[in-house]
């Protein structure tokens, strides 16, 4: 993975402020430059970029000055070199020799302050790299705050994802380095152990289905756990059936690439009594099997997988960090599709907890995967249990594309996920678990079938779940089906996999490794 943090140096803030040569004439820049126009090459000089930050909205300064003097020289400016909506590159026309980058980081609406500044940093690093500026500085912030220079660099390291594995042209890496004031503490580590699981989540979403079947998931995990220390059992076919877990094999019938559940484990030496495990759905694509999907848009189906990937991401980065708390990650994979084996609507399973499931639509297949992966995380002993997958159309016409579906027996574990996905620019709205809609899954041949024949689809996948949850546990349910993939571009990523909920999930592991059970 590319080693972004490479390029941050803390600096004084005078080392590069140079003076002009005093043979340089007032009004030269003003005379050699045209206002909204960029000279073919060099304006920048060979110095840096000086970029001051603020909200134009709320005339409010983020790096230090006085907001309304910065928002009045913006507007008088004549020695504009670059504008946009939100990038303004004016060359001071004084003592020293640099061009300064206005970023308004107010740009866009609905976010939060934290949100904002990543955006921010997305956008700086996007034009640094479609102009070849070598060189950023950004000096202090005003109201400085740890979470803020975090979420400026987070933006920036978002900028340099590109997967371009099958271009016959490679996209052109940009040699940005970015300059920070001394004052700024910069906690490398965790920046870099999160973008190294935020590209290997969003490489693995962003593969051909026929690329990434179930067998070469399980050995990248495998190659994780050699390198990271974890402990990993992968069962297939056969040791699916031994132990019970019906659903994942179910669902695999009919492909010729071999289902498998992959369980990895992190147990540090240091631990408090929080046990946090979290189940993927690994449906490495989906065709929606007899019951077959449109063809419209199918090939997006490849990131049906994008909770496996995130949870494997996720445990990476715990591992990396060595967080004091035990986490299981259970990747339930398998891949959907017609064949002579396949599953048929109206065949009959039995699951590892004795309950008989009825299989009427094959597309609704990602919760049959799910309930082997959520009994397996009672089996290995986890306190707090965690679901991720792109579970269902009806979360998508619910919550749009922006905001994820949360589903919880719990009142402090779904706090914590509201409050850590708003921390990391990932929403989450809570949406009710109301027996009222179990009803709706009884089944006359079965104990309980997997849809209903009518009534809000997201919730009643996540009362199918419910059923194969044991008792005792503090579970929760996170349905990404409308954030996980974009096609018109989301925030920091232009196309292809967001990791939407990654961020949540190694952030919920923080606090639950420091604080004591919410109940």
């Amino acid at each position: 993975m590319e080693n972004r943090i490479s390029r941050f140096r803390l600096f004084s803030i005078f080392t590069f402020m140079k003076k002009k040569s005093s043979n340089s004439k007032s009004g030269t820049a003003k005379e050699s430059l045209t206002s909204g126009k960029e000279q073919a090459k060099g304006w920048w000089g060979e110095g840096p970029v000086f970029v001051f930050l603020y909200n134009k909205q709320k005339k409010e300064a983020i790096t230090n000055g006085d907001a309304e003097e910065i928002l009045q020289f913006v507007k008088d400016s004549e020695h504009t070199l670059h504008e946009s909506e939100a990038l303004r590159v004016i060359r001071i026309d004084n003592e020293y020799s640099h061009p300064i980058l206005f970023v308004d980081t107010g740009k866009e609406t609905g976010l939060d302050p934290l949100d904002h500044l990543r955006m921010a940093g997305y956008r700086l690093a996007k034009w640094a790299e479609n102009k070849a500026i070598k060189t950023l500085m950004i000096p202090p912030l005003k109201k400085d705050s740890e979470e803020k220079r975090y979420a400026i660099l987070q933006g920036l390291c978002h900028a340099s994802y590109t997967f371009d594995k099958y271009k016959s042209k490679k996209s052109k890496k940009a040699d940005i380095e970015y300059l920070f004031a001394d004052n700024m503490e910069i906690d490398g580590n965790s920046l870099q152990a999160l973008f190294s699981g935020i590209d290997l989540a969003k490489n693995l979403i962003n593969e051909p289905g026929s690329a990434l079947t179930p067998a070469v998931m399980a050995n990248i995990a495998q190659n994780i756990a050699q390198k990271y220390g974890l402990t990993i059992k992968i069962r297939k076919s056969k040791e699916l059936e031994k132990d019970g877990y019906n659903g994942i094999l179910t669902v695999g019938r009919g492909s010729k690439n071999e289902p498998a559940m992959v369980t990895l484990s992190y147990k540090p030496k240091q631990k408090n009594i929080t046990h946090l495990a979290f189940v993927g759905k690994g449906i490495t694509f989906d065709t929606g099997g007899i019951c077959l999907k449109p063809q419209d848009k199918m090939y997006e189906m490849k990131s049906d997988m994008s909770g496996s990937a995130i949870v494997l991401a996720a445990i990476q980065i715990i591992a990396e960090l060595k967080l004091p708390i035990e986490v299981d990650a259970i990747l339930c994979l398998a891949e959907n599709r017609p064949g002579e084996n396949a599953v048929l609507p109206g065949d009959i399973f039995k699951a590892k907890n004795g309950k008989t499931v009825m299989v009427e639509n094959t597309d609704a297949e990602g919760r049959l995967v799910l309930i082997d992966g959520l009994m397996e995380a009672a089996e290995l002993g986890a306190t707090h249990v965690i679901d991720i997958a792109t579970l269902t159309g009806a979360i998508r016409r619910a919550l749009g594309t922006s905001i994820g579906g949360l589903f919880s027996n719990s009142e402090g574990l779904a706090q914590t996920l509201m409050e850590t996905g708003a921390e990391n620019g990932e929403k989450w709205w809570r949406m009710p678990l109301d027996e009222e809609y179990a009803e709706g899954l009884k089944d006359k041949t079965a104990d309980i079938r997997n849809i209903a024949d009518d009534g809000p689809g997201a919730i009643i996948a996540a009362m199918f779940l419910k059923e194969f949850v044991k008792e005792d546990l503090q579970w929760a349910h996170l349905d990404i089906a409308g954030v996980d993939f974009t096609a018109k571009g989301y925030k920091y990523t232009e196309y292809g996999a967001t990791a939407f909920g990654l961020k949540t999930l190694v952030e919920t592991a923080k606090k639950y490794s420091t604080e004591e059970i919410r109940c």
